[in-house]
């Protein structure tokens, strides 16, 4: 008849008494089946009543990032597995003692709830560190910018073949220099127009205009005429 109601008593009885000799609902491994009946619990069973579901839950939770690829029919209700016939003590304190020394003793087959939840937190911090490998293996992409900056020369008898030269012998990490032009502004003056690509993590703009203003015998001021980013 498969799981009924797993909020019940009954129905948790029924998928304790399940789990209590497998790892998943079915087969040797995670599946929709168990993502179904994962879902159809409001939460985490009771672990002292219950305490085979209570480590199948823990463990599938493991999982919950990767749900939608788990193999199976992602469409099946969790009452589509199960046993056929389930016998259920409701209140299994109720339920007649065993006799002292008998052969019937409970043998936990499948180890311990401490080595269950210790081979789930082996499996997570597994998943974890191929997660951050895969993550650092990733090319990281890296920030440009185009700028085209104006450089203006204090009157018409500066040399202006020095001024570039001066702006060019600049040399950063992350800087490359483009092409460049005069343009003139004037009364026979022309200011440099130069072109430049920066990788926004290593040149500051601002710093490098600082920089170019330093040359005080050719440049008078400084500004940004155009950016992009990349």
């Amino acid at each position: 008849m498969g799981f009924t109601d797993l909020l019940t008593d009954a129905g948790a009885t029924v998928l304790n008494t399940w789990l209590s000799t497998r790892s998943y609902i079915v087969g040797q491994s995670a599946s929709q089946a168990d993502v179904a009946v994962f879902k159809a619990l409001s939460s985490a069973p009771d672990a002292e009543k219950y305490p085979h579901a209570a480590r199948w839950y823990k463990h599938i939770a493991s999982y919950e990032s990767e749900f939608a690829t788990l193999p199976g029919d992602a469409a099946a209700p969790y009452s589509t597995y199960g046993p056929e016939t389930a016998e259920v003590t409701i209140n299994p304190a109720a339920a007649p003692e065993k006799a002292e020394g008998g052969d019937d003793e409970d043998v936990d087959l499948f180890g311990s709830d401490e080595e269950e939840d210790e081979e789930a937190a082996r499996v997570r911090e597994e998943r974890l560190a191929e997660y951050k490998k895969k993550k650092d293996a990733k090319p990281k992409t890296i920030a440009k910018s185009v700028v085209t900056l104006d450089v203006k020369p204090w009157d018409d008898e500066t040399d202006m073949k020095a001024l570039e030269a001066g702006v060019r012998a600049i040399e950063k990490d992350g800087l490359t220099w483009g092409a460049s032009k005069l343009v003139p502004v004037g009364f026979g003056v022309s200011k440099l127009q130069i072109n430049l690509v920066v990788e926004d993590e290593k040149v500051s703009i601002g710093d490098l205009e600082e920089e170019i203003q330093e040359l005080e015998d050719y440049v008078q001021s400084t500004d940004v005429a155009a950016m992009q980013k990349l």
